[in-house]
């Protein structure tokens, strides 16, 4: 076990460093060495390496990290091994709200000079996130409504609710961008496919501490989630709070998926993906499975922004595209076990 571990953090670790090498520009191997040692080298090369190349290696590490751990924590609270942000509708729920203030908020505050004064304060860089925060927290909700009613009583009808409940999210995302401002959805459809390429330094600053203060909760109340795999009454039994643990998780999921859905849109399917690789690989206890998902999500999403970027001459493919290609075949095969 322990040299799985060891070939797990030694890839995690050179991953990053061999995709700067990649992208649709040019730098030669001696000029990101350079840029990486703070030497001289020309401007045009240094702007590419530190304003573009770098930024998506970052965001491809925390996004990664942030949606495995967001899909472990829900498969964990839900004791479903196929639940997932994207197939339970929250990142659906943080796309209707991301898009609610990037198409419709302009608009509504020329309008409402109440709603001006009450929300005007607010920079776009923070009602973006707050928005999509909301969106897929209400988005959690519904799927726990499901949960304790008749409407779902088994894990695969509980899934079938999430999917229907991100149609219908979905659904309500489609509406704004046709009634929104014209050209909207060009200007939002390529952010819902998912891509790396837009987010900024600034931004990587506020989704690290999401990543990092969800990772550290988790590992640290690692013992009291592996309470919960044996049901709520076994967990009530050994003094953990079930209920206030689910919603810890399920706040803790939904901040993970706003954050990644305000900077880089919908990206599916990765927390169905990566939990069911580590604990195969790793183990199934909470805290072994957060730390595979740190070190495995990363590495993932870091080389599929690679194949994004560079699969293609001089154009970039969605990110969410690809993993959904990916993830669709994988949630097929999970099926095929589950019913086998």
């Amino acid at each position: 076990m322990r040299y799985r571990w060891i070939i797990l953090i030694a890839v995690a670790l050179l991953s990053p460093l061999a995709a700067l090498f990649f992208g649709s520009a040019d730098l030669p191997f001696n000029t990101v060495w350079r840029c990486l040692a703070g030497l001289p080298v020309d401007p045009l090369d240094q702007l590419i390496f530190t304003d573009l190349r770098l930024p998506r290696v970052a965001a491809g590490i925390l996004v990664g990290a942030g949606l495995a751990i967001a899909g472990a924590s829900l498969q964990n609270v839900t004791r479903n091994g196929l639940a997932d942000p994207y197939l339970f509708g929250v990142v659906a729920g943080a796309g209707l709200g991301a898009s609610v203030v990037t198409v419709l908020m302009g608009t509504m505050l020329s309008q409402q000079p109440l709603l001006a004064w009450l929300l005007g304060w607010l920079p776009v860089g923070t009602a973006l996130p707050l928005a999509a925060f909301g969106g897929a927290l209400f988005a959690v909700m519904l799927v726990q409504v499901l949960a304790i009613t008749s409407f779902a009583r088994s894990s695969e009808q509980l899934l079938l609710g999430g999917v229907a409940i991100s149609l219908m999210l979905g659904s309500l995302t489609h509406f704004i961008l046709f009634i929104g401002e014209p050209f909207a959805a060009n200007k939002v459809l390529f952010w819902l496919m998912g891509s790396l390429g837009r987010v900024e330094s600034s931004q990587l600053w506020l989704l690290f501490p999401v990543v990092l203060v969800s990772s550290g909760v988790l590992l640290l109340l690692g013992r009291h989630f592996d309470a919960m795999l044996l049901g709520d009454d076994n967990a009530r039994t050994l003094g953990v709070d079930a209920v206030r643990l689910r919603a810890l998780a399920l706040v803790i999921c939904a901040a993970l998926t706003a954050a990644v859905v305000a900077y880089c849109g919908g990206i599916g399917f990765v927390g169905l993906m990566i939990p069911h690789i580590v604990r195969r690989w790793l183990g199934v206890t909470t805290r072994t499975l957060i730390a595979g998902c740190l070190l495995l999500g990363s590495t993932f999403l870091v080389w599929v922004d690679v194949i994004a970027r560079s699969a293609v001459a001089s154009q970039e493919i969605p990110i969410g595209i690809i993993t959904s290609a990916l993830g669709s075949v994988f949630f097929l095969l999970v099926m095929r076990q589950r019913l086998a």
